[in-house]
């Protein structure tokens, strides 16, 4: 099998523009790997297509800690080619797509309807193991790969366990698909789980990356009477105004938006962007009794520094989302029935398509916000 392995994280923020770029570190590495045979409770799925995300370049960048050498991608769709002993609900030739927590089922969080929050899945990913044993990946050598949660989805083949994947129907595009695992869950779940967004209600969106435009999506699907999309780059401004966007803007044009649709403050703000200042930002933006729903994943350095009595005083509340608050086999199948209905047109979030060789490119890209989900085949 072929893989995209990261064996020394690399950063450009600090160079001079134009001095050094992912396209010539060339972080990634495309090389064959040994490929494994699927444990018990576990699968052999053939990848079609994967997409690029923040998270991944937060691993290539240093941000998020990882256990290096690794193999990254973890938003794919593919077909099972393989089914370990004891797995008797998937079958050779389904079509599948992964994501990024296997919840354990048993667990305290499993156990309370929050399998995105699974301590066991957690543990393992942290690690780069699977859910059902240690590491499997290694390269002709002997040495280990580490597995990127749970999934490495860079590559032409992954194995990974059985709770990795929600069976979908086979006449969804896999350029569809491919999005549904992280991108789709987690800006759907953020607003549809986590905030609970009602009709009538004002929703404020910053940031408009995948996870972004996706919970634009989820807001007009709710009901919201105001959805206002907040980003720098203007040219994503037109993309959230085709997902349901009612108003787009700069941060700098943030405040006026809000006062202008709601007056007082919005009554969700979801911020998507990783940044602790942005954080800030939406709690001074939500009404009394509104939510700040955090999406992005800040530096781990990051420290938030907020007036306390905006909680017990203005009953303002801050939740954090991870994964959208999903649960993977209810929530995808519920998104593809809101696509096939033609009210969420995860289309748009597809930028292009290239091949696995050119990952490293592609990462300029994600880091510039030229692309917001550009899709790789092996």
């Amino acid at each position: 099998m072929k893989a995209a392995v990261l064996y020394a994280t690399v950063s450009t923020t600090d160079a001079a523009p134009g001095k050094q770029s992912y396209a010539e570190s060339r972080p990634l590495v495309a090389q064959e790997l040994d490929q494994p045979t699927p444990r018990a409770g576990e699968l052999g799925v053939s990848i079609t297509y994967s997409s690029l995300c923040h998270s991944d370049l937060s691993v290539v960048d240093g941000s998020r800690v990882r256990p290096l050498p690794m193999a990254l991608g973890h938003e794919a769709v593919g077909r099972v080619e393989e089914v370990g002993e004891g797995v008797a609900d998937v079958s050779v030739g389904d079509h599948v797509v992964l994501v990024f927590v296997p919840s354990c089922g048993g667990c305290r969080a499993c156990l309370s309807g929050r399998p995105a929050l699974c301590h066991r899945a957690a543990e393992v990913n942290g690690s780069g193991d699977l859910l059902h044993g240690p590491a499997l990946l290694r390269t002709p050598g002997g040495e280990r790969i580490n597995h990127h949660l749970g999934v490495s989805a860079f590559a032409d083949y992954a194995v990974v366990a059985r709770e990795s994947v929600v069976v979908i129907d086979d006449d969804v595009p896999d350029t569809v698909a491919a999005m549904f695992g992280c991108a789709v869950l987690t800006g759907m779940g953020a607003v549809l789980n986590t905030a609970a967004v009602s009709p009538g209600q004002s929703v404020a969106v910053f940031g408009l990356g995948a996870v972004g435009l996706s919970a634009v999506m989820a807001a007009r699907l709710a009901g919201a009477a105001s959805v206002i999309a907040i980003d720098p780059n203007q040219g994503k401004h037109q993309l959230a105004l085709d997902a349901g966007a009612t108003a787009v803007g700069t941060p700098a044009d943030a405040a006026r938006l809000v006062a202008d649709a709601s007056g007082d403050g919005v009554d969700v703000a979801v911020e998507a962007v990783g940044s602790a200042g942005v954080i800030t930002s939406c709690l001074e933006l939500v009404t009394r009794g509104g939510a700040v729903v955090s999406v992005g994943l800040p530096h781990p350095s990051a420290q938030l520094t907020v007036p306390a009595l905006q909680f017990a005083g203005a009953g303002k509340r801050l939740l954090g989302s991870y994964m959208g608050d999903a649960v993977p086999a209810r929530d995808i199948p519920a998104y593809l029935g809101y696509w096939r209905e033609g009210k969420l047109p995860v289309e748009l979030l597809h930028s292009d398509t290239r091949p696995l060789s050119e990952i490293n490119e592609g990462l300029d890209a994600l880091a510039s916000g030229q692309v917001v989900r550009r899709l790789f085949g092996a």
